[in-house]
């Protein structure tokens, strides 16, 4: 019932944040030459004049279609992490969600591909003329006839190095903060403070990677014109920091952030819910006191960021 929880949550995160995400991918691939956007308002407004309110949901099926996969893996490896670790404590939170972050990266990483390019599809078209992707999936099957495995994975390394840390301040952000707000079985609040926590960890795991989030995206849609302009990570952030300075690595992070917050506390919304009703009357909030948890219970659904 976790599993079915975590799906169904990340689709509503999917959802509310998937246009935030789609102006923080153009805001951070965008030329420095000829910039089409001033900013994350500007980006949000042209994207909704040039392309219809449906541009900001461009992409939007490589997430759906690589959620199940991703919180399977996420809540499979967390879990099992944990029990053998064998402790609750914050570093073994940290330990176990690194661990999640790290494996669920293989899925990730296509996923976030496709997103990317289909994203950067038709920029300030309203009907685009050529489109190179039908889909997601399309997307995915042209780049590997083109360019094999390898191709398919662009991105891999810099996708490892984000969601490892990434998903390990997540939880540990996430647990940090559920102990100090004390969220209880019996807490009539509990709810809004997992809505709290969840967001404020989805900040804290952005915060901790966004740099190595801009190199990843400016490698996945390298190459859509036909021309790459990067042989790898380090030619990347040497030509970025070359033309742009290093603010170059808070590309989109306004965007970023504004997304991060919702996007969790959606799925955690969601995922209580579910939860709450397949348990029956006897999981809800208000009837938790019967069962006299201890002092230090606490209700912590375990949920997957989205890409982050």
């Amino acid at each position: 019932m976790d599993f079915l929880a975590g799906c169904v949550g990340g689709a509503a995160g999917v959802l509310v944040g998937h246009p935030f995400d789609t102006v923080k991918v153009r805001l951070q691939v965008q030329s420095i030459d000829r910039p089409l956007y001033r900013g994350t308002y500007h980006c949000f407004q042209s994207i909704i004049r040039q392309e219809s309110l449906l541009g900001l949901y461009k992409g939007i099926g490589s997430p759906m279609m690589g959620l199940t996969f991703i919180n399977a893996i996420v809540f499979g490896v967390q879990g099992n992490t944990m029990r053998r670790l064998g402790h609750d404590t914050p570093l073994n939170q940290f330990l176990a969600g690194a661990a999640a972050g790290a494996i669920q990266s293989v899925i990730c990483c296509p996923m976030e591909l496709a997103k990317t390019r289909m994203q950067m599809q038709g920029t300030g078209e309203k009907k685009s003329t050529r489109k190179l992707y039908k889909n997601s999936l399309d997307c995915l099957v042209r780049i590997y006839n083109r360019e094999g495995v390898r191709g398919v994975n662009r991105g891999m390394v810099t996708t490892l190095i984000r969601e490892t840390p990434g998903f390990g301040v997540y939880f540990l952000a996430y647990d940090v903060l559920t102990r100090h707000l004390g969220c209880e079985p019996n807490d009539r609040y509990m709810i809004p403070k997992l809505l709290f926590c969840g967001g404020m960890a989805g900040i804290a795991s952005w915060l901790s990677t966004y740099p190595v989030d801009v190199i990843k995206s400016r490698l996945q849609a390298d190459g859509v014109g036909g021309v790459n302009q990067y042989s790898g990570i380090a030619d990347c952030v040497r030509q970025s920091v070359r033309r742009e300075g290093y603010m170059v690595f808070t590309r989109g992070l306004t965007s970023t952030l504004l997304r991060a917050f919702p996007v969790n506390a959606a799925t955690f919304a969601t995922v209580t819910l579910v939860l709450l009703y397949a348990r029956g009357e006897e999981a809800r909030p208000q009837d938790c006191e019967l069962a006299q948890p201890s002092q230090h219970t606490q209700i912590q659904p375990q949920v997957q960021p989205s890409s982050l």
